[in-house]
């Protein structure tokens, strides 16, 4: 095994750090078909995401899939594009400064950064501006409610990766999931009720997860059963009694079998079968993205309307709402317990560690005397 690179060279007498890490899934860098290209060829190429041999897959990919689809998605990325990027970077960013700052606000002395499973920024590039950074104790938390195989674990696969060619590793602990977290049910239930008691409720609620290929419930991947428990919470929360409100999936790709029902084809039978307003929320995604703005809020209005649907309402994300803001910060706080975030190293601590490291041979600026002799 090839050993892991220096490295970058430690200076006694620098505080230790505690940092955070939110795992999104990733985005191109423009709505452009050559960036789609290169966005979707690395993520597709994930074995996680696509279960099938590379010499099977990896010719179809890039000679039929990815010319084909990426200037389709270019143009629906091109619909929802932001003036500093987009939709999922903007808000994974935005809420990462957010978690922040609600975290040093009670006292908690850690930094908060986003990084992306595929495109940028990437996560080994902002681990690395962490581990600059004196960052020695980190906490990698996947910003998806309900732990995939294809996601979540995927996410921390790339953590793990960079961990691998570490010579000193940080301290590291991962959050699996929130699904049921109290917090975060009370926030998506807070954030309904108040578009309801604004604009009133409608006779459907659809809540909207990201579909996977039905195989993977087969093997044994839970996701399936977290987005029901997530969905179950929620209408119990808002008081919905089970005939006003269905879970669905959406973003299906290929032709195989993914899990049911699908979201379009629920929303055009509803409008079919008399119903007049609907409203669509997705519980599985931290922040608006693509899957949400472009083909819920878009493309899955048009569909209800066209069937004969009235009213359509897409319930944004919880993205940066105040309330899910300081929410999430108490179960970051609660993974971060035992670590030093609210008792920072003082100045003559860390040069008594100093003077210890180098009167034992420690040269000045560097050294492999320990961090706190």
């Amino acid at each position: 095994m090839t050993p892991p690179p220096s490295t970058p060279s430690f200076r006694h007498g620098t505080s230790p750090r505690v940092g955070v890490v939110l795992l999104n899934l990733g985005t191109p860098d423009a709505p452009t078909a050559p960036a789609l290209r290169r966005y979707l060829g690395e993520f597709l190429s994930d074995r996680r995401v696509v279960e099938l041999p590379a010499a099977l897959w990896q010719p179809l990919l890039r000679g039929v899939i990815l010319p084909l689809r990426a200037p389709r998605s270019a143009a629906k990325y091109a619909t929802v594009w932001l003036p500093d990027g987009s939709p999922l970077e903007v808000g994974t960013r935005a809420l990462a400064q957010a978690l922040e700052t609600t975290l040093r606000a009670r006292g908690h002395d850690v930094i908060v950064r986003h990084a992306m499973r595929y495109g940028n920024p990437s996560t080994a590039s902002v681990l690395d501006a962490l581990r600059d950074a004196g960052v020695t104790q980190l906490l990698a938390v996947p910003l998806y409610p309900q732990y995939c195989a294809a996601t979540t674990a995927s996410s921390l696969d790339a953590v793990m990766h960079w961990m691998m060619r570490q010579r000193r590793q940080p301290a590291l602990r991962t959050r699996r999931n929130y699904a049921d977290a109290p917090g975060y049910i009370a926030s998506l239930a807070a954030k309904v009720r108040a578009r309801w008691e604004a604009e009133g409720e409608p006779e459907q609620l659809l809540m909207s997860f990201h579909g996977m290929p039905r195989r993977t419930l087969d093997l044994g991947d839970p996701y399936f059963c977290e987005c029901h428990k997530s969905a179950r919470l929620l209408a119990e929360a808002l008081d919905l009694p089970s005939q006003r409100w269905r879970v669905t999936f959406q973003s299906r790709f290929g032709r195989q079998a993914w899990l049911q029902p699908y979201t379009e084809p629920t929303l055009r039978e509803l409008a079919r079968a008399g119903c007049r307003t609907a409203d669509v929320v997705c519980p599985g995604f931290a922040v608006d993205c693509l899957e949400t703005l472009e083909e819920i809020a878009i493309e899955g209005k048009q569909a209800f309307l066209s069937e004969g649907g009235e009213r359509f309402r897409y319930i944004d994300c919880l993205n940066t709402d105040p309330r899910w803001v300081e929410r999430f910060a108490d179960v970051v706080a609660g993974d971060l317990q035992g670590w030093p975030t609210l008792e920072p190293v003082h100045a003559q601590e860390l040069a008594a560690s100093r003077a210890r490291a180098l009167a034992m041979g420690a040269e000045a600026g560097t050294g492999s005397a320990p961090a706190r002799s």
